[in-house]
């Protein structure tokens, strides 16, 4: 019966942050990348499966369920009595959905899950068992944490795809401050000094704010500290999952470094009023000279150069984040899939996850979504090897750090995004002059309202 009331809890308040999974903007057109195919090759992958798989994902392409079924049509080839249903799920009613799901038992047999909804749909033990069902040694080690609960011995979730954020630069801007890529993004301090070189820069007679970041005003504001608070060895919580860190002196440097590049000016003020949307589309039109941006943005660039909006594509070069105190370390999203208890045809929809999550089919999803793969071999696929800039995204993969898969991480999330926003209210001068005592206090009534959410799950 317990288990019951925090499951309902869980829901109520995963509710008001089903948001941390998702981008806001519309999905992106697929980046051009070479040496692409629309299909992934053949291979052997007949089970002699029949009936019907119902799967649930969501707008992860601009064609997200016949995009989906062109990368599943070799396995539907191999088994011809077997059939997909695709339903496309909005994420701003994907949690109602998955937990509406979990707890009645009305469920689909697969369902694509954000990477931070792992821990909790996995607490309300409706998700099959997998961990005896697929390889899990043919995946990139950072993208394994967000295969189940933390502390369980069972695997309940396939990863399906991954997406980190990199150093996107103006190579003109670089060239004209005499800032080197190579070496002046390396450390937190390089990277501080390159940033006052570049503020202001002009290039075609307009000056460019150093960097654009959104702020309070964003969905994605805790993503945008994770990296800062992972570099300086923070942790959001203790190890086993049962203790909120985020008010270490660790993951209190981070705070601090990356939230005083705006006080120092270093930050593009009215970009911190700004949406990710809005930042995105700013860097894309030439506005700042460094933002840090997912692998999406690539097919922006793309777009622009090829509608002749812009050709700004080849002035950008992008470079990994920089090497905090305690190392690089970077943030780690994406989605999973999963399938459910109920599902009547359990052994076809194990099947269909282990297909997905191998090279050739994680290499087509790529090219279509945008997103990266987490099988580790697709990453030596020369769409992403040999381009300029998914290789970056390529070798930050080896830094990237995924949240806590912990039952209460959906409010802990929704409390991590109210704290921080008062961290940037108080930068901003919002409350009155800048107060390093007044973030730590935001930080600490975070770290006291996790703590009791995580105490309901124990």
């Amino acid at each position: 019966m317990l288990k019951k009331v925090i499951t309902f809890f869980l829901i109520l308040s995963f509710l008001f942050s089903f948001a941390a999974c998702k981008k806001e903007t519309k999905e992106p057109e697929p980046p051009v990348l070479p040496n692409s195919s629309k299909q992934p090759q053949e291979k052997a992958i007949s089970g002699g499966y029949s009936g019907n798989i119902k799967i649930w994902i969501m707008p992860n392409s601009s064609s997200p369920e016949q995009d989906l079924l062109n990368v599943c049509k070799p396995f539907l080839n191999a088994n011809p009595e077997l059939t997909i249903t695709t339903t496309v799920v909005d994420w701003g009613a994907a949690w109602r959905k998955l937990t509406a799901a979990a707890t009645t038992g009305d469920a689909p047999d697969i369902a694509q899950l954000g990477t931070s909804w792992v821990g909790a749909i996995s607490y309300m033990d409706a998700l099959e068992d997998l961990t005896h069902h697929i390889d899990w040694s043919k995946f990139q080690e950072s993208v394994l944490d967000t295969t189940g609960l933390l502390g369980s011995d069972k695997k309940t979730a396939v990863p399906w795809f991954a997406e980190t954020r990199v150093i996107f630069y103006r190579k003109d801007a670089c060239e004209r401050a005499g800032v080197n890529p190579e070496t002046d993004f390396a450390t937190w301090d390089k990277f501080k000094e390159a940033l006052r070189k570049l503020n202001n820069i002009e290039i075609d007679g307009v000056r460019l704010p150093a960097l654009g970041m959104p702020g309070k005003n964003d969905w994605n504001v805790l993503h945008n500290f994770a990296p800062w608070i992972y570099g300086a060895g923070g942790e959001f919580t203790s190890e086993d999952g049962k203790e909120v860190k985020i008010n270490s002196p660790e993951a209190l440097q981070g705070i601090k470094f990356y939230s005083e590049l705006a006080l120092e000016g270093l930050m593009d003020r009215a970009s911190l009023e700004k949406s990710t949307n809005d930042v995105e589309a700013a860097f894309a039109n030439g506005a700042y000279a460094v933002s840090i941006l997912g692998p999406w943005n690539i097919a922006t660039l793309e777009k622009n150069k090829n509608d002749g909006v812009n050709d700004l594509i080849d002035k950008i070069g992008v470079a990994l984040i920089p090497e905090g105190p305690a190392g690089r370390k970077a943030f780690l999203g994406g989605s999973t899939i999963s399938v459910f208890k109920s599902s009547k045809n359990k052994e076809a929809s194990i099947a269909l996850c282990d297909y997905l999550s191998d090279k050739e089919a994680q290499i087509a999803y790529a090219k279509i979504t945008g997103n990266l793969p987490t099988n580790k071999e697709a990453y030596e696929d020369p769409s992403i090897s040999d381009h300029k800039f998914l290789k970056v995204f390529k070798e930050q993969m080896k830094y990237a750090k995924a949240y806590p898969s912990i039952a209460s991480w959906g409010p802990a999330e929704n409390y991590l995004k109210e704290g921080l926003t008062k961290i940037w209210d108080n930068v901003m001068g919002i409350n009155g002059a800048y107060d390093y005592e007044v973030t730590k206090k935001a930080v600490d009534e975070i770290a006291e309202k996790i703590n009791s959410v995580i105490e309901e799950t124990e």
